[in-house]
């Protein structure tokens, strides 16, 4: 099992220190202190306030973020967790992610999803109605865009006739991408394109909420990665090069550190596929994110460390 960090800038109260310069920089190198594999910001940039008063979150922007979180750290990988792709023109997207990856020395994972909130998609002039093909052209644009000398294109109110886009990034042909959704049309898509899945284990309500599928129990969720290892298998992909990142209700933890029963939780989502684990620690204060990362380090990470991840899989 392998670990990510999610800021919790989006934690309701979370402390102006944990998302300050000063602040960022020693959250960032304390998650990599306490063996953590990758930080992860999540994006919202022009929600509504309606859905801001009825629970929704802050976010910072997820490349500029985990563009800062490199210049701070030396060995943890940078993911955008999600990244709403149909929000962005594939070039100029394409010329970001370079950026963060060639800066970073490779360590860029691109989390991508296709959004959720309507409003959001009308106030960044996005078609709400067209986000499953303005995903998937975004995503067949960044896997082809730095294979060619001139790159050429023919989308969705762009044309690109001979293009070019260079520096390149340092992970070829592009940095690995991992598609967000609980349903079969995400598992379709990272069964053709992706490197990873990250669904999330969650009821009903939540799931409405963000227009995806439940996924409830474990069980739920390893009838689904077969399910996606049989999509692998006939777009001709061997299975065990897809990662499977998971956030479930034991990500969040207390000042305290991991919850009872989190060793018994992650063995049996290791069991289901399940590759790394998102943990959120708290936001109350820059003192209290940071001791829980090195208590999890401690008590979680050193007992299910990965040593050598399987070939293929991002490292």
């Amino acid at each position: 099992m392998r670990f990510t960090v999610e800021h919790p800038v989006g934690q309701p109260g979370c402390a102006p220190a944990l998302y300050g310069p000063d602040g960022l920089s020693e959250f960032a190198r304390a998650a990599e202190a306490a063996g953590f594999d990758a930080i992860a910001f999540t994006e919202h940039p022009a929600p509504s306030a309606k859905w801001y008063r009825a629970g929704g979150h802050a976010t910072l922007d997820p490349l500029a973020a985990l563009a800062f979180c490199a210049a701070a750290t030396d060995r943890i990988r940078l993911l955008s967790y999600l990244l709403v792709l149909p929000y962005y023109r594939p070039l100029a997207l394409a010329k970001t992610v370079a950026t963060v990856d060639l800066l970073s020395g490779g360590r860029l994972i691109l989390g991508a999803g296709g959004g959720y909130l309507r409003s959001e998609f009308a106030a960044v002039g996005a078609g709400f109605a067209e986000r499953g093909a303005l995903f998937d052209e975004a995503l067949d644009v960044l896997r082809s865009v730095w294979a060619t000398e001139e790159f050429s294109f023919a989308g969705r109110g762009f044309t690109a006739h001979g293009q070019v886009s260079t520096p390149a990034p340092v992970q070829q042909p592009c940095p690995p991408v991992w598609i967000g959704g609980n349903g079969r049309a995400a598992r379709r898509r990272v069964a053709r394109a992706g490197q990873g899945w990250a669904p999330l284990l969650i009821g009903e309500e939540l799931a409405a909420t963000t227009r995806t599928t439940p996924l409830a129990t474990v069980a739920e969720l390893a009838a689904a990665v077969r399910d996606l290892a049989g999509l692998a298998e006939a777009e001709g992909r061997d299975p065990a090069g897809i990662d499977v990142q998971v956030q479930s209700a034991q990500s969040d933890l207390s000042a305290h550190g991991a919850a009872a029963g989190h060793h018994e939780h992650l063995g049996e989502l290791a069991e289901a596929g399940v590759t790394w684990f998102v943990v959120r620690p708290p936001a109350t204060s820059l003192e209290a994110a940071t001791g829980a990362l090195a208590r999890y380090g401690a008590d979680v990470i050193s007992r299910h460390r990965t040593d050598s991840p399987t070939e293929g899989r991002t490292r």
